[in-house]
């Protein structure tokens, strides 16, 4: 027999960006410690509100299975001592049973005799399994927890009631004073208490009382609602996933609702009516047919229609203050030239072991420079470069960015256009900051794309050289995410850069240029290198390339990321082709004897000291293969040649008598193997 089992935890409001975290959280180890328990059931179905999290196990079994077996033991010999007293090793057996040695009895097993026990145990009753409930919650984690009155008990807000239904029947779970019984509650405005009388009441019981438990369909209306509006108002808009999921988390009962705001607003940047819409208020901006935003905005309340007029009036004064202060910050900005902010980073701390902000821009100049040239970039780039270098933190010293710290970038990107700078000089001023998460959007110039990775590099030589390096569980400064930007910028332009050798060049040339620390040991530049190397294992990663390939690549002669890409899609694309094993068997077999010489010789072949024209075969292929550069064409040349190599193999001993043979041999192979290297360590490949 099955019921299904309702759990509820009623809080006071939670924070709407733990809400679907916590009810996967509570769903997710609830059916982990009804497995352990061997309790079985079909599903968990979760609802979730900002004063609730619920579960509710559907076909719960009402006990666990009876037990019924025969259970084997140590043998005979080793189960009785030479006095024929039971053992440790019996007394262990029986006690993991649950019983005693008084239970045991010997069968003959093939000529050898064991110990066993009949075990009958009747399954433990779900009900009482299910007060365990309470460990459940108090082992539950979130970002940030709250004690209330005098208990040591922390949850994510103080616990308010509890609802513990199996069917029809209360399991009494307890924590602190609060015994879980059949009554939830209604909105805390519009509804009341409900007694449920079973566990399957409870969804429409409570729709009852103006709770909407399902998030799924708060969603779903929240977006309906939406649509109808915008249909009525020939109106467009953007339905940002993660608002929407904020928003329907903030509410019981959704009831949407738009408003306005002067049309004189609209002078102010989009961005800057965006933010104190959307990230300070929770609204929807509205654009028109033609995607030009306007001064509407839409909005959900936590209730149902009633008084609507009165929600919808306070909410446009409340925006209305918010848009009144950016106007004025906007309005005071423009009143300075762009040299006025620039002029005060020397009195902002980038960090107090680095120094100002000033002297970043210093940094980040010459590294831009050097990479510039580095990545065969033009004039007109370098130029444009050159003048975003000396303005792109400037904003942070405006009154709107000060205000609004969301908009840094953005609002300098506007300034500067207003100043009359060029076009792409004001565009890298926002793109520097891309990308803004992991996998976010990244520079659209080369401008932009060039301040951005010269920026990051700069954070990562400082922070190291001043010793605030990231460990495997804490990077306060984002490091990981500006390297891992740096390589994704840096593969998304097809730009080639050899790490290991551009930041020794990079820290020399910025040494004494600021009083920022630099690294002073070729162990400090490989830490870094290192460091960015492993961003390229998280990109390669990300984007679902073979263990085996990425070990391959990462353990190259290659240090360039672009390089190293283009390495990875080679030996991705061909790893499960017909050719490959044979192909890579051959060039491992070149790299094995190549170690077991334990060769240090140049490759410098001799044609006089051939003995065999399977010698100048390879000699020849090897030579056609030192002009291509295109890793795809190298591997195509490895595969046409392979049957040379064989035969080679087949006809030449390696290890010659002769130490001038055997040298030149040597030599050959080593030709082939720094070229093979290219493409990876391939002794890591997993071939079959």
């Amino acid at each position: 027999m099955t019921k299904d089992y309702l759990f509820e935890i009623g809080t006071e409001e939670m924070p709407a960006h733990v809400v679907s975290r916590s009810v996967k959280q509570l769903a997710d180890r609830t059916s982990k410690f009804l497995k352990d328990n061997g309790l079985e059931f079909k599903a968990i179905k979760t609802f979730s509100t900002p004063r609730r999290l619920t579960i509710l196990v559907q076909d719960l079994a009402e006990k666990q299975a009876d037990i019924d077996e025969v259970k084997k033991g140590p043998a005979k010999k080793i189960a009785l001592d030479s006095e024929g007293n039971f053992t440790k090793a019996a007394q262990g057996f029986v006690r993991g049973q649950g019983m005693t040695t008084d239970d045991i009895y010997f069968e003959d097993l093939k000529g050898t005799e064991y110990a066993y026990v009949h075990v009958q145990k009747a399954g433990k009753l779900a009900t009482d399994i299910l007060l365990g409930m309470s460990d459940i919650i108090k082992a539950m984690t979130f970002p940030t927890k709250m004690r209330w009155g005098s208990n040591d008990f922390e949850f994510v807000r103080p616990i308010h009631w509890l609802v513990s239904l199996f069917g029809s029947e209360v399991v009494p779970v307890k924590i602190l004073d609060i015994t879980a019984g059949r009554k939830t509650m209604g909105h805390r405005f519009l509804g009341d208490s409900v007694i449920l009388a079973n566990s399957d009441d409870y969804e429409e019981a409570l729709k009852s009382q103006f709770v909407i438990a399902d998030a799924a369909e708060r969603k779903t209306m929240i977006v309906n609602q939406i649509d109808q509006l915008v249909a009525e108002n020939n109106w467009k808009v953007k339905l940002d996933a993660s608002l929407l999921e904020e928003v329907t988390n903030l509410v019981e009962y959704p009831t949407v609702f738009a408003g306005s705001f002067d049309e004189s607003y609209l002078n102010i940047p989009d961005e800057v009516l965006i933010t104190s819409m959307k990230d300070n208020q929770r609204y929807f901006e509205v654009y028109d047919q033609d995607g030009k935003l306007i001064n509407h905005f839409i909005s959900v309340r936590n209730g149902n229609k009633e008084f609507l007029e009165n929600v919808i009036s306070g909410n446009e004064k409340v925006l209305v203050a918010r848009l009144d202060d950016a106007k004025f910050f906007y309005d005071e900005d423009k009143k300075y030239p762009l040299s006025h902010f620039v002029s005060r980073l020397d009195k902002v701390s980038f960090h107090d072991k680095i120094g100002s902000m000033a002297e970043k821009l210093i940094r980040v100049r010459i590294i831009g420079e050097y990479l510039a040239k580095k990545f065969g970039l033009s004039d007109e780039v370098i130029k444009n470069f050159d003048r975003a270098s000396e303005l792109y933190k400037f904003d942070l010293v405006t009154q709107m960015v000060g205000e609004f710290a969301e908009l840094q970038g953005v609002m300098g990107m506007h300034y500067a256009e207003l100043a009359g700078e060029n076009k792409d000089v004001a565009l890298a001023i926002k793109e520097h900051y891309m990308p803004l998460t992991a996998e976010g959007e990244l520079p659209t110039s080369e401008v932009g794309a060039l301040l951005s990775v010269a920026d990051k590099f700069d954070n990562i030589i400082t922070f190291f050289a001043a010793g605030m390096i990231p460990t495997s569980s804490n990077d306060p400064y984002a490091l990981r995410r500006y390297a891992y930007g740096i390589v994704r910028i840096l593969l998304n332009e097809n730009w080639s850069l050899a790490i290991d050798k551009a930041l020794p060049k990079m820290v020399e040339l910025l040494d004494g240029k600021t009083k920022a620390k630099m690294p002073k040991t070729s162990q400090e530049d490989e830490e870094i290198s290192l460091f960015i190397r492993d961003r390229i294992k998280q990109f390669l990663q990300t984007n679902n390339y073979k263990y085996d390939v990425i070990d391959a690549v990462l353990h190259s002669s290659q240090k360039d990321p672009s390089r190293i890409l283009a390495a990875a899609k080679v030996l991705q694309a061909h790893h499960d082709s017909p050719e490959f094993k044979p192909v890579v068997e051959s060039l491992i077999r070149i790299e094995n004897i190549l170690k077991k010489a334990k060769y240090k010789g140049d490759s410098v072949v001799k044609s006089d000291l051939f003995e065999d024209n399977s010698e100048n075969e390879l000699y020849l292929a090897s030579q056609n293969l030192q002009a291509i550069d295109n890793l795809t064409e190298l591997y195509e040349a490895f595969v046409s040649m392979q049957k040379v190599i064989d035969r080679y193999f087949e006809v030449n001993m390696i290890m010659a008598k002769d130490e001038a043979v055997k040298n030149n041999r040597l030599a050959q192979l080593s030709q082939i193997n720094e070229l093979a290297t290219r493409l990876g360590a391939l002794s890591k490949l997993v071939i079959k």
